[in-house]
């Protein structure tokens, strides 16, 4: 045996004792002859697995809070939010920064998913991408981060290289880091100023993360992005109001989104949308506050793109 064969036959049992240490990789005896069970009786067990993942999830709500609250400090000052992870981890998060423009009218620039391999790993797995330190770094390097940035890691096991050296990075450079996980005591969140860990325990599959790790990590990116553009002003109650209408769905959705936030008639809102360009938010308060479309612009750039501060100002 060469001196390479055995250091890489050395780092795999390595490896390996560290997998079988993992709650997401543990071996689930009792599911052994799952594959002779019926699909009925296979479709039952695994949603009743999955009706687990919310539950586990509650317990972490207040590190969420409080990551969502230090993200949305930042970002109000110009920071951006950016996704870190390899694999599915990865595509999840690329999968919730590319639906912040469209929902928040937000810049691509502004919520940004990096994948480790890049772009061709969304849909291709990309060999040892995500066992390098160095990618992540060089990946971050791009984007020239600043302290009002945040740089989430996102891991199932916690221990993915990629994620683990996006957050050191980031955090060198004085960013805001998050580690998110679905193991207890992971190098991810101890890395990271907010570890937050879902422990969902063992998969159906043993060790196929996409499964219930893959929907706490959905669950989670859900309410970072969404909170944090509810506290940046980008909806108005439960209403989109910033949402970019750039098809015939989404222009419907606009012009519902201003009559269920002012009740005004059809032609009212057609007459809104008109005088702002087509801006739902502006629209909103040239109808609630009875100003202009220039004027609803500059109440809305003064108060920071919050509508009832603009509305506020407006009837005050």
């Amino acid at each position: 045996m060469t001196s390479s064969t055995a250091d890489t036959s050395s780092n795999h049992r390595s490896l390996r004792a560290e997998l079988e240490t993992l709650t997401t990789e543990a071996f689930r005896p009792e599911l052994s002859e799952i594959d002779r069970l019926s699909t009925l009786e296979i479709a039952k067990i695994m949603n009743a697995e999955d009706a687990t993942v919310p539950t586990a999830v509650a317990t972490q709500l207040p590190r969420i809070a409080a990551a969502i609250d230090a993200v949305a400090e930042r970002m109000s000052r110009g920071g951006r939010l950016i996704y870190a992870g390899a694999g599915t981890a990865g595509r999840l998060g690329v999968l919730d920064a590319s639906e912040c423009p469209p929902t928040f009218n937000t810049d691509p620039s502004e919520v940004v998913g990096l994948i480790a391999g890049g772009p061709s790993a969304m849909v291709t797995s990309v060999e040892g991408a995500e066992d390098s330190k160095e990618l992540a770094e060089a990946d971050l390097k791009e984007l020239s981060l600043t302290p009002d940035d945040t740089v989430v890691g996102v891991s199932a096991s916690g221990r993915t290289p990629y994620a683990v050296g996006a957050v050191e990075h980031a955090r060198a450079r004085g960013a805001l880091t998050i580690g998110l996980s679905c193991n207890a005591h992971s190098a991810l969140a101890a890395a990271a100023e907010h570890g937050i860990e879902i422990v969902v325990g063992p998969e159906l599959l043993t060790g196929s993360t996409r499964l219930k790790a893959g929907t706490a990590q959905k669950l989670v990116l859900n309410m970072l992005s969404t909170i944090t553009m509810i506290r940046l002003g980008k909806t108005y109650g439960n209403l989109m109001v910033d949402v970019r209408a750039s098809n015939e769905k989404l222009r419907a959705r606009s012009r519902r989104i201003v009559a269920l936030a002012t009740g005004a008639s059809d032609e009212e809102i057609e007459q809104a949308l008109a005088a702002t360009d087509g801006e739902v938010k502006n629209a909103i308060l040239t109808i609630l506050g009875g100003v202009d479309g220039p004027t609803a612009a500059r109440l809305l750039e003064e108060s920071d793109g919050h509508l009832r501060a603009a509305l506020a100002a407006s009837t005050g």
